[in-house]
């Protein structure tokens, strides 16, 4: 990191916190501005000193713990706050992430994780400041219909966003029935989505991270159920449960839903900070997605998230033209992804990700841009990629407004 993080930490505990102050002091990129014995007191030190981050144990008394998180948060915007427990309850970590608190750290506290989770502060803080996002974001992919490539993107994205070290994605397979994300990454999983909803009364942070099957490009994936009657023991409210604890310690939650929109795909898009439909340029998709904006459109917590990616772009002359295709859904495109179908198939039956099969080739390009324009990232010219018109226009396909 380029510069000191200055850090405030509380915890009523003598011996736990003189453990933690140990740690601290192992470590070069943060500065301990304040320590506090009394969670009563945490607030006026944060107010005082106004550090970086704000560390929050919370073994010696939960509850209060999670009302000081609540009211540093909501006094002191500018304090990142991060807790840590020996418990990894999962009921505790979603009431902590809730009030307010963006990592949950287990004790006993080793330096390793404290210093990723720093690591992890600082680039939100950097991001921040540039496009004003913060916290984990969720990413929905979703079709206007069956075969336009959803998967294909939800998993190639999420395999670019994992590029970055610095980054921890987790991949969710919610095409219950007939997902295939395991295929596309060649993996066989131990556990599934169905084994993680059974267990979701008793689900806590380790049990959920050990039921995640990581890829070699740093990705981990929590699959589909493999019995088709296992998928009714996955329900709204489990997934939500899910969900809320992957938000605790992922930069991004990707989801891949099916095409029936039905209840849990619906969840997934209520939760999404940003919702990709992938479509082609035919009719029956474009006419879809005009009878699914209808209903998006009708409510203003779903309307805006919604971006239209174009899959398949130049796949032959028949293809609707974008003058066209944006008068008929009356919104902008918001990406475009060209066609290759050789390279598709190869990725498909190796379940090699574009990244590892083809790294060079313009699609993996166009994936990889995407992946920096949902982030908030810079690409590599300096522009980003949210507004940089000419990277959405790719080969300048359409006019510019």
């Amino acid at each position: 990191m380029a510069s000191v993080l200055r850090i405030a930490i509380v915890d009523p505990n003598d011996s736990t916190r003189e453990q933690l102050k140990s740690v601290l002091l192992g470590l070069d990129t943060v500065w301990l501005e304040a320590e506090c014995s009394r969670y009563e007191f945490f607030s006026d030190v944060v107010e005082q000193t106004k550090p970086d981050i704000g560390l929050i144990a919370m073994d010696s008394d939960p509850a209060k713990a999670v009302q000081l998180i609540s009211n540093v948060a909501a006094n002191s915007s500018g304090c990142t706050l991060l807790v840590s427990s020996s418990s990894t309850d999962g009921r505790l970590i979603l009431d902590s992430m809730r009030a307010g608190a963006k990592e949950f750290l287990t004790q006993p506290l080793k330096e390793e994780d404290l210093a990723a989770a720093l690591q992890r502060v600082y680039r939100l803080k950097s991001r921040d400041s540039d496009s004003g996002r913060q916290g984990c974001r969720i990413i929905t992919v979703t079709g206007a219909t069956g075969g336009v490539g959803t998967s294909s993107v939800a998993v190639n994205l999420a395999c670019s966003l994992a590029a970055d070290p610095a980054d921890s994605v987790v991949l969710i397979d919610l095409d219950v029935a007939l997902g295939d994300a395991d295929v596309f990454l060649d993996t066989i999983p131990e556990y599934t989505l169905a084994d993680v909803a059974q267990n979701v009364s008793r689900l806590d942070l380790t049990l959920l991270k050990k039921s995640l099957t990581k890829h070699s490009t740093g990705l981990h994936l929590l699959p589909r159920p493999i019995q088709l009657e296992d998928a009714q023991l996955i329900t709204p409210d489990n997934l939500q449960r899910i969900i809320g604890l992957l938000k605790s310690s992922f930069s991004y939650v990707v989801i891949d839903t099916s095409k029936s929109y039905g209840p849990l795909d619906m969840e997934a898009i209520r939760a999404a900070d940003e919702v990709l439909m992938v479509t082609q340029l035919d009719l029956p998709c474009l006419r879809n997605v005009v009878r699914l904006m209808m209903t998006f459109d009708d409510d203003p917590s779903l309307r805006d998230k919604i971006k239209i990616v174009v899959n398949r772009v130049g796949q032959d002359s028949g293809q609707i033209s974008f003058k066209k295709a944006q008068e008929t859904i009356g919104r902008d495109i918001f990406w475009q992804i060209p066609n290759d179908y050789r390279v598709m198939v190869e990725v498909r039956n190796n379940g090699v990700p574009l990244l590892q099969h083809a790294p060079k080739a313009g699609i993996t390009n166009s994936i990889n841009q995407l992946a920096h324009a949902v982030s908030g990232k810079q690409t590599a010219d300096g522009a980003n990629s949210e507004t940089d018109s000419k990277s959405r226009r790719w080969l300048n396909l359409w006019p510019a407004k």
